[in-house]
């Protein structure tokens, strides 16, 4: 199982994620507040400005502090770590 740095310590599963997406959109915003009331979102930001939403195959929402791009980066090879 390859997991993914996304921030503060925190990881998840290279294999689940479906979509790494900026969190500005609307739509965006109503879907985190849908998994928010469902009891799916992870808000891994620390307290920080969410600035990438991470969409599993799970139905589980991930709110990250880093940039999506980072993220992506990392998802396609970058600095995964593996256990």
């Amino acid at each position: 199982m390859r997991l993914i740095n996304i921030g503060f310590g925190n990881m998840v599963s290279a294999e689940r994620v479906i979509a790494v997406i900026s969190p500005e959109s609307a739509p965006i915003k109503r879907m985190i507040h849908e998994a928010e009331d469902a009891g799916a979102l992870v808000n891994a930001t620390y307290g920080r400005k969410t600035k990438s939403v991470i969409i599993t195959d799970s139905g589980h929402i991930v709110l990250s502090a880093m940039q999506p791009e980072t993220i992506s980066g990392r998802l396609s090879g970058g600095e995964a770590k593996e256990e």
